[in-house]
């Protein structure tokens, strides 16, 4: 594995988001499932930034939407993990369980 292969925590969040949306993975909607799955804020501004730099090592894909079928609708760009963005995903989950293995969390009745 390359140094540009190691996830950070973001940057997997991403990439698992794009997993759960499938074809309906874009800006907002990534932002969503994130909140929605961790419980954490997210901002655009991250999600943009996050998704760019992993286009630029080529883990993500996107292609353009037709314009949305609104006044001034605009085209959406769709995320999609690229065969290295599952490599990379499936390494990254790989370590962690191997990581986890033996690890209780602490009861929290104390």
């Amino acid at each position: 594995m390359g140094k540009g292969d190691y996830l950070g925590e973001f940057e997997l969040y991403v990439l698992l988001a794009l997993v759960h949306l499938r074809e309906e993975a874009y800006g907002i909607t990534i932002r969503q499932e994130i909140e929605r799955r961790t419980g954490r804020d997210a901002a655009i501004g991250a999600v943009y930034a996050t998704l760019a730099r992993l286009e630029e090592k080529g883990l993500v894909r996107h292609e353009l939407s037709k314009p949305l079928p609104v006044q001034g609708g605009r085209a959406r760009k769709y995320f999609t993990l690229s065969p290295d963005g599952e490599r990379v995903l499936s390494h990254a989950a790989t370590m962690m369980n191997r990581m986890l293995q033996g690890w209780r969390p602490r009861s929290e009745t104390r």
